[in-house]
Formats: C-alpha cells, sequence, structure tokens
C-alpha cells in the first residue's frame, strides 16, 4: 500500500461511514491486528482489518487532515476536519489516544443534515411533549436531562432551544464541545488550559443580559451552585447532568452540596432519558421473542405481537435502522419541592412521582415493544439496571 493508496483507503472509509450512518469510527491497533469499527445506531461492529504494516501511515494521514502533530506519539491529541462527500461537508472530531500497541484514533461524524431539531422527533408521546414545552416557556427556573454518554442529551437541549429560539431573547450556550451551529444562537466553548470554564463563562453570561442559558454539563459544586442562582434570578437555565434516573439527579445536586431550599426552589423539570434502536422498517416482521426476555421484562403474560427486523441491505443486516428516546419525565410539583427540603428518601419521593403519573424508563420503552417499534432484547440491553429496582 503506497501512500496515496493510505490517502484513497482513509477516504473510502470516511465516505463509506457517512452514506452509512455511522456515528464513530475507531482505529485500533492490537499486538497483531489494526482493526477498523463503525459505531452505527448506538453499536460497534467490525468493518475491516488494514495491514498492519500500514497502521503509522494511515494515522499519519488522518493527523495530517485534522492538523495535529504527527511526531507527537506520547501524549493524547484532539483535532477536526471538514470531510467533503456528495456534495456537503462533514464536521469531523478527531481524538488521539496513545496505546500499548500504538495511537488509536476515534473519528466523530457530525452530519447537521441528519438530525433533526425538533421536540416532536425526539420520542416523546403527547402529554412528555406536552409537559417540556410548557416548561421551556417558562420565563425562570432550571430544566435538567440526565442520562448517560450518548444517550441524546445534547439533541434534546438543542432542540428545545430551536423552539424557544426568537429575536426577542437572548440565548447563550457553555458547551464542550460545541457540537452543531445553532443560527440565532450565542454558542460559546470551554478551554480548561486558560481557565476558561463552565463557572468561569456562566459569571461572564451573567453581565451578558442573557434570557436563556444553556449549560452543557454541570460537572462540579461551583457551576452547579452558579447555574441554580441564576435560574432563581429571572434566567431559564438547560443544562445536563450523568444520573441514571431522574429522581437521582435529586440526590446528585445534594451530593454536589447544593442545598435543598435551592434546589426545590429552581428546579423546573428533570428529563431522563436514552436511546434504543428502531426496528428496520424495510425488514421488519413478527416474531416470538425467548420466554425469559418477555418474563424479565414483565410481559410474560401479555397478549401483544413482536416484531424485529429479519436483517437487510438497509439495516447493515442488523434487523435495526436508526434511534428513537425513551423518557422518564419529572415535573417538580409544589408537594415534589416540599420533599426536598424534607430531605425525603429517594423511595418515598419515587412513589409520589408515581402516584403522579410518572412513567419509569422502563415502562415507556416497553410501551415501544407493544407498538412494535422495537423488541424486547433492545430494551433489556439497553434498560436492564431499572428491573432491578421494580
Amino acid at each position: 500500500m503506497t501512500r496515496i493508496h493510505v490517502v484513497q483507503k482513509v477516504n473510502q472509509l470516511l465516505t463509506s461511514a457517512i452514506s452509512t450512518g455511522v456515528s464513530d469510527v475507531h482505529f485500533e491497533p492490537f499486538e497483531d491486528v489494526f482493526r477498523v469499527r463503525y459505531r452505527i445506531d448506538g453499536v460497534l461492529q467490525d468493518v475491516e482489518h488494514l495491514p498492519y504494516t500500514q497502521k503509522e501511515e494511515i494515522i499519519s494521514r488522518i493527523k495530517i487532515m485534522s492538523d495535529l502533530d504527527i511526531a507527537e506519539k506520547r501524549r493524547p491529541q484532539d483535532g477536526k476536519l471538514v470531510f467533503g462527500v456528495s456534495g456537503k461537508n462533514i464536521d469531523v472530531r478527531v481524538s488521539v489516544l496513545p496505546t500499548q500497541f500504538g495511537e488509536k484514533v476515534v473519528l466523530r461524524l457530525l452530519d447537521r443534515e441528519q438530525v433533526k431539531l425538533d421536540i416532536s422527533s425526539l420520542g416523546m408521546d403527547d402529554h412528555e411533549i406536552e409537559l417540556f414545552r410548557k416548561c421551556i416557556h417558562l420565563p425562570y427556573g432550571m430544566i435538567l436531562v440526565t442520562g448517560p454518554t450518548g444517550s441524546g442529551k445534547t439533541t434534546s437541549l438543542y432542540s428545545a432551544l430551536s423552539e424557544i429560539n426568537s429575536e426577542e431573547v437572548n440565548i447563550t450556550t457553555i458547551e464542550d464541545p460545541i457540537e452543531y451551529n445553532l443560527p440565532g444562537i450565542n454558542q460559546t466553548q470551554v478551554h480548561d488550559k486558560i481557565n476558561y470554564t463552565f463557572a468561569s463563562i456562566l459569571r461572564t453570561i451573567l453581565r451578558q443580559d442573557p434570557d436563556i442559558i444553556m449549560i452543557g454539563e454541570m460537572r462540579d459544586t461551583e457551576t452547579a451552585d452558579v447555574s441554580i442562582r441564576a435560574a432563581l434570578t429571572g434566567h431559564l437555565v438547560l443544562s445536563t447532568l450523568h444520573t441514571n434516573d431522574a429522581i437521582s439527579t435529586i440526590v446528585r445536586l445534594l451530593h454536589l452540596d447544593i442545598e435543598p431550599f435551592l434546589i426545590a426552589s429552581s428546579l423546573r423539570l428533570i428529563i431522563a432519558q436514552r436511546l434504543i434502536r428502531v426496528n428496520c422498517p424495510h425488514c421488519n416482521e413478527a416474531y416470538a421473542p425467548d420466554e425469559r426476555v418477555l418474563h424479565d421484562l414483565g410481559l410474560l403474560d401479555s397478549k401483544s405481537e413482536y416484531y424485529r427486523g429479519r436483517g437487510c441491505d438497509e439495516c447493515n443486516h442488523t434487523g435495526y435502522r436508526g434511534r428513537t428516546g425513551v423518557f422518564e419525565i419529572l415535573p417538580i410539583s409544589d408537594e415534589l419541592s416540599n420533599m426536598i427540603i424534607e430531605r425525603r428518601s429517594n423511595s418515598e419521593i419515587r412513589s409520589f412521582a408515581v402516584q403522579n403519573g410518572m412513567r419509569f424508563l422502563l415502562e415507556n420503552a416497553v410501551t415501544k415493544v407493544k407498538q412494535g417499534i422495537t423488541t424486547p432484547e433492545e430494551v433489556l440491553r439497553k434498560i436492564k439496571y431499572q428491573l432491578e429496582g421494580r
């Protein structure tokens, strides 16, 4: 493989990834294998094993494309590039990590045209959409979206900002990194090396006459404290946290040393979410799931008919094509605020939420199974942890 062939190979892999709807491309060196994997609909799949002797050339090519130092192989590097294909430009985030057998490279593909920033396309039902819309049109308060990395939190917040954006409001975001450009919205990116942090940027934004502030993530006590005080002084604040479910968010804020009365006074809505794969519409068919899976999901006695994709060229023979969200939405009522102030236990808050109509992630996902949108196996894969708490 000559140098020109290396260029062609990298271009071919990127072009193929973009056309397939891949979110990430992994170049992974091991002892005697140089593996390429694509992440499709949240799941990694082996694509190709490249010539091991050419791994340095291929990684160097990617570094050159993303303006990174090809001589530096001992330290992590981050960069970006723009790759043109089929008349459109795709933003690519590049991360290089030294490993035992060489440098691993991960490319995050950001296709603006594929992202639908519309609340109605997130996967919420009509009641959930109504709750979300009601809260994002409030003049002040805090809305938190929680879930692990890759659960669609940023898309949910971007969709909310797109709906409430207008010439009459000043919206500013703090992100790390900025994933998509939002027309008419002021977006700024964190730079820790120069102490340009979430908390320091937020203090500056509060002197910029903001109406709405989006904070990419509340990582520390300082950011959480300033954010909550902003929500109490006439600003609508939207942010994310890493928690398993909506109710755990309250505990997480308490662990960040936020006073209960501040949490109760500022919070308006908590949304926990996950992304689950959707059955391929081109090869969807009825089938009989394993009884153990149905038992685990509480569906053994259900009379529903179940569907899955058998696998075809359209879905890369996975049976799934695309993803949708499942949600757990907890509005903060006066009664719930009092429970937070009184430091009531998680189990008490959970019981109160259920009595007032909140559906857990698992229940929401099971509904999508009954509707034929996804499979019981996919729900079990993504939300298995909630079964332990039933």
